[in-house]
C-alpha cells in the first residue's frame, strides 16, 4: 500500500503547477493571492505572484512529505521506525489537502471569482484530523509526530492512552466539521471551526498531565 503512495504523490504535487500551466493564458492580469477567514479577498497582485505561490506552495508540498516519511531515521525513540508507514499516510494526506487548496486558489483566480469557500476549506480540513486521528492511538512515542508533551515522552502509558484519547476526538471531531462547516454561513463556520479544534486539542493535553500527576502520586 505505502509503495502506492508513494508513487501517486509526486504526481499529486504536480498536479497544481500543471493545472496553473494550462489555465495560464485564461488568467486575468489581477488576481486574489490572499484571503480573510470569511473567503473574501483581502490582497490582490498579478499573475506572476500566483506562480510564485504555487511554487513555494508545491515546494512546501515536497518538503512537508520528505520530513515526514524520513523523521523516523533521526528520532532517538526506540520504536520510532515502527511509525514509518503510518507516518507515509500522514504524509500523503496532508499532501493531498494542500495540492487540493493550491488547486482552488488557481481555479478561483481563472474563473475571475473572487469568493473563496471557507466552508470547503474547514470541511476539508475536517476531514484531514479525522484521517490523522485514525493512526494516532498506533503512533509509536516519538519526538517529530503526535502529541509531544513532556510528560507523553517520559512514559510510554501516558503516550499510548493520551493517543488512544486524542484519536477518537480528532477523528470524531473532524468527521463533524466535515459535515458541518459545508453548510454553514462564514462566521459560523469560523466558530464551530475553532471550537471544535479547542476541544480536540485541549483534553488530550488536560487527560494527559492528569494521568501524568496519577502516575506520580503512585509512584510516590
Amino acid at each position: 500500500m505505502n509503495s502506492i503512495l508513494k508513487k501517486l504523490i509526486w504526481p499529486i504535487m504536480a498536479i497544481p503547477a500543471v493545472y496553473l500551466a494550462i489555465v495560464w493564458n485564461k488568467l486575468p492580469e489581477k488576481v486574489a493571492v490572499h484571503f480573510d477567514l470569511k473567503g473574501n479577498p483581502d490582497r490582490f497582485g498579478n499573475k506572476s505572484e500566483l506562480l510564485v505561490t504555487t511554487i513555494l506552495l508545491v515546494a512546501m508540498n515536497v518538503l512537508v512529505f520528505l520530513v515526514l516519511t524520513n523523521i523516523y531515521r533521526i528520532d532517538p525513540k526506540k520504536y520510532a521506525a515502527e511509525n514509518k508507514d503510518r507516518l507515509v499516510k500522514i504524509a500523503f494526506a496532508v499532501v493531498l489537502f494542500m495540492s487540493g487548496i493550491l488547486c482552488m486558489i488557481i481555479y478561483s483566480a481563472s474563473n475571475g471569482n473572487i469568493n473563496f469557500s471557507t466552508g470547503i476549506i474547514f470541511s476539508g480540513t475536517g476531514l484531514l484530523f479525522a484521517v490523522i486521528g485514525n493512526y494516532l492511538p498506533n503512533l509509536k512515542p516519538n519526538y517529530f509526530a503526535g502529541l509531544r508533551l513532556p510528560w507523553t515522552l517520559e512514559n510510554e502509558d501516558n503516550w499510548r492512552k493520551t493517543h488512544q484519547l486524542a484519536g477518537k476526538l480528532w477523528f470524531a471531531g473532524g468527521l463533524l466539521l466535515a459535515a458541518v462547516c459545508l453548510f454553514l454561513p462564514p462566521v459560523a463556520a469560523i466558530a464551530v471551526f475553532f471550537a471544535v479544534m479547542m476541544i480536540i486539542v485541549i483534553i488530550p493535553c488536560v487527560y494527559s498531565y492528569r494521568l501524568y500527576k496519577e502516575q506520580k502520586r503512585t509512584i510516590k
